[in-house]
């Protein structure tokens, strides 16, 4: 069946309803399962487990979650950064055991956590959602103690006030620069729509303003798309250093703020710097990971393949064709739950659809979209059916898809924090 506009984001708020209610009720039962990770993946998994009986514990170092997704909208003074923050009473509400705290290690062999207050969780089953972590040297002059200088601003809060305060500050005619990673890397079309929304802003508080892409890939998500977009919305503004150009080729120097691209030496205002990135730290500091630096999985139910009493989802997770996304996440987290639901005994847990939708906005009332479903097969995420906006698509239909994504938005955040 083809896939509609109509369709995805129909699948997408089905799926955030499937989340939030549709797990089967069931009696309270005796094997502790331990989610680690307050994230899209982490919180929604938890949640569909509380709801199927399952005595299930959700431990997060921080009282409060930012999301990532969408957030780019506060770069381009859509909307302020306090509507993307969100609080976890409502999973407590749902029957989850919320613990805030940071998790220390990982006893595999015992099954047990080691939280950072010095105390000790113990578990039957674990899922971990632990995001990203940077590749350190993956830029060359720059590690995160220099995020002050040149921040990434990947992980929301409080980088991406940082960045604002820094765009709203440079000098009339001034130049920002943002470091694109390699793939794969949370987000694919995330760098892309950042810039445009940065775009946005300087187009109407400094017009005069240049942006410099440094890209090490030939080719990104949605390029024509977001190309078009620029050259009809912000003409002469924005350049793109892809490898030919030495975009590949990186050096920065934070203390003068320049960027070197093979050799030849910029002088930028602001430089965001988002590098190469791998599984979150908890992942690869309990051997969970492989070379690649993420961490394995079988995708029928996302178990690690080092540790069959442990689940990976989200953006650490290697599981084939997915992108690392928000949404790609929610999905893999009710096939994760519904896996371990069904080891554990219960008969009725049903299965899920793995799917992905990534909306880019390009201006306040235009937006883009890529999208698809996704099976298991052999073990990996594998695509068996994909969209992307039309390059031919005009004001009515950039606009439409715009409100697809603030409606996607307040499903999915609707599922998790509600």
């Amino acid at each position: 069946m083809p896939i509609t506009r109509r369709r995805l984001l129909g699948q997408a708020l089905t799926t955030a309803a499937l989340l939030k209610t549709a797990a089967p009720s069931l009696a309270k039962s005796e094997p502790q399962v331990v989610v680690v990770g307050g994230g899209a993946g982490g919180l929604l998994a938890a949640r569909h487990l509380a709801r199927a009986g399952v005595a299930v514990t959700l431990i997060e170092q921080n009282p409060r979650y930012t999301a990532c997704f969408l957030s780019n909208a506060a770069l381009g003074g859509l909307r302020p950064l306090t509507d993307f923050e969100y609080g976890y009473q409502g999973a407590e509400r749902a029957g989850v055991r919320v613990v805030i705290a940071k998790v220390s290690g990982i006893d595999r062999e015992a099954r047990r956590l080691h939280l950072s207050d010095g105390s000790r969780i113990v578990y039957d089953r674990l899922i971990l959602s632990p995001g990203i972590a940077f590749v350190e040297g993956s830029v060359s002059g720059w590690s995160e103690s220099d995020s002050a200088r040149m921040p990434h601003a990947w992980k929301a809060e409080p980088e991406l006030a940082r960045l604002i305060a820094q765009i709203d500050a440079m000098p009339e005619g001034g130049t920002f620069g943002l470091i694109a990673p390699p793939a794969p890397y949370r987000c694919p079309p995330g760098p892309y729509e950042r810039v445009s929304m940065v775009a946005h802003r300087l187009s109407r508080q400094n017009p005069r303003a240049k942006i410099m892409i440094f890209d090490p890939k030939e080719n990104y998500s949605k390029q024509t798309l977001f190309e078009n977009a620029w050259e009809r919305l912000y003409p002469g503004m924005i350049e793109r250093l892809d490898p030919l150009m030495g975009g590949d080729l990186i050096e920065v120097r934070p203390g003068s703020m320049e960027v070197l691209a093979d050799g030849e030496g910029f002088v930028l205002d602001v430089c965001n710097v988002i590098p190469a990135q791998r599984a979150g730290d908890l992942a690869s500091e309990a051997g969970l990971c492989d070379e690649s630096g993420w961490a394995p999985v079988d995708a029928a139910g996302f178990t690690s393949r080092i540790d069959p009493n442990i689940r990976v989802i989200g953006d650490a997770a290697a599981q084939g064709a997915m992108p690392k996304s928000a949404f790609a996440a929610s999905t893999q987290a009710l096939v994760a739950a519904q896996s371990l639901l069904a080891e554990l005994g219960h008969q009725d847990a049903g299965a899920g659809q793995l799917a992905n939708i990534c909306y880019s906005l390009i201006a306040p009332d235009e937006g883009l979209k890529v999208g698809g479903d996704y099976e298991a097969q052999a073990g990996a995420t594998v695509s068996v059916r994909n969209f992307i906006s039309d390059p031919s698509e005009g004001p009515e239909a950039l606009g439409a898809t715009a409100a697809e994504a603030a409606a996607w938005y307040q499903a999915l955040t609707g599922a998790m924090f509600g």
